[in-house]
């Protein structure tokens, strides 16, 4: 439970306002207040962002199975439609897999199967659904998930649509303590613990994991849990992020594979990236082993006992806890390259960029492309893609 307490006085009037205990000029709606003027809750959704992130598959039901497991029917024979196991497994990603390190879960998927004599062709996966799925479907007031009862209980038709001609796909948890995004084949079933964004370029994943980026998301998201941890969501956090000019989501990433903006900021994210695996998972501690069958992202397994003991401690939760100096310094070149995206490198090196500088260029830079919208679309529809 979270309480927010908030006196009016009529004797009071004209005094100074406070918040938190010290004096403000203005006390937003959302309880904040600064000393630059821009309120954050007037801040516009922008066309370009749409239909880009999206939230994670909702399974509804255990039709998530361990790795073990999965790995058993991966090598049996291949069904009587002619097709393998492989056709409706996948690795399952969820936040815990971002912050922590992968469980390795899977996931029946039967997208696409649409009906019982369809589905049970995949023999094996279907007699799981069928004896730990359906009964606690048949309880469920949803007319579709009643009667699908052996499919998601979301399709994510418009995830799955967008992450299509992608390679791959960024994917973060929806709460946690750090905003971290994580770059994942698209192959994976993302979880609804994560928030999925179609987009496969470096520069995208760059920007995402800015200060700019963070310091935004921070601010226009919720709280969650005991631990009071932000939570990501595709309309209010991602859909409302003002993106360098040029480097728009509703962009293709070729098309701006030129412009030394997006140039520099792929190479920062890439190190930041590189750094960061080396350090979670070690040539000298790991090994990787392919799949029992092809298409699927490597195993990372331990050499022995005691590298799974340290590689316990290997998450990026811990790694952000500590942050040594080289992933400050990975950061900060990433900071960089998108502050010179915006054209705000000069300030960034000369230390001007304070948090509510950073917020209140954001919000100027969100509300001018809102009003150019509403005027180049004063029907309010909204043309993301």
């Amino acid at each position: 439970m979270r309480v927010s307490l908030v006196s009016f006085s009529i004797e009071n009037q004209g005094e100074a306002k406070r918040l938190d205990g010290r004096k403000v000029e203005k006390i937003h709606s959302d309880l904040t207040a600064n000393t630059l003027g821009f309120d954050l809750t007037k801040a516009s959704q922008l066309a370009p962002n749409v239909a880009t992130c999206f939230e994670g598959f909702r399974k509804y039901g255990p039709l998530d199975i361990s790795g073990e497991l999965a790995r058993e029917w991966l090598k049996l024979p291949q069904n009587v439609n002619g097709l393998p196991n492989a056709e409706v497994l996948f690795p399952y990603v969820g936040g815990r897999d971002i912050a922590i390190r992968p469980m390795d879960v899977w996931v029946i998927d039967f997208f696409g199967y649409d009906s019982t004599e369809t589905a049970s062709l995949f023999e094996t996966p279907f007699q799981h659904a069928l004896e730990n799925v359906k009964l606690y479907r048949d309880g469920v007031r949803d007319k579709q998930r009643r009667e699908k009862w052996w499919q998601f209980g979301r399709s994510g038709s418009s995830l799955r649509t967008a992450i299509e001609p992608l390679s791959r796909m960024i994917v973060t948890a929806r709460v946690s303590k750090y905003r971290l995004f994580s770059r994942q084949p698209k192959g994976v079933r993302p979880s609804d613990a994560t928030n999925a964004i179609a987009r496969d370029d470096d520069t995208t994943f760059g920007i995402l994991h800015s200060s700019f980026h963070e310091l935004w998301a921070l601010r226009m998201g919720t709280f969650l849990g005991v631990g009071n941890d932000p939570r990501y969501t595709p309309s209010t956090t991602f859909e409302t992020f003002p993106f360098p000019e040029g480097l728009t989501p509703n962009i293709p990433a070729a098309n701006y594979a030129d412009d030394p903006r997006a140039i520099k900021i792929a190479a920062a994210a890439a190190r930041l990236n590189e750094l960061r695996e080396n350090w979670l998972n070690p040539a000298d501690l790991v090994d990787r082993v392919p799949e029992v069958v092809p298409g699927y992202p490597d195993r990372i397994l331990p050499k022995d006992d005691d590298a799974a003991k340290e590689l316990k401690k290997r998450t990026l939760t811990n790694l952000y806890n500590a942050r040594p100096a080289w992933l400050d310094h990975a950061h900060k070149a990433l900071d960089e390259a998108v502050a010179e995206a915006y054209g705000w490198g000069d300030d960034y090196r000369a230390g001007l960029l304070t948090e509510d500088e950073i917020l209140s260029r954001l919000f100027k830079l969100n509300q001018e492309r809102a009003k150019a919208e509403a005027k180049a679309n004063p029907k309010g529809k909204k043309n993301g893609k």
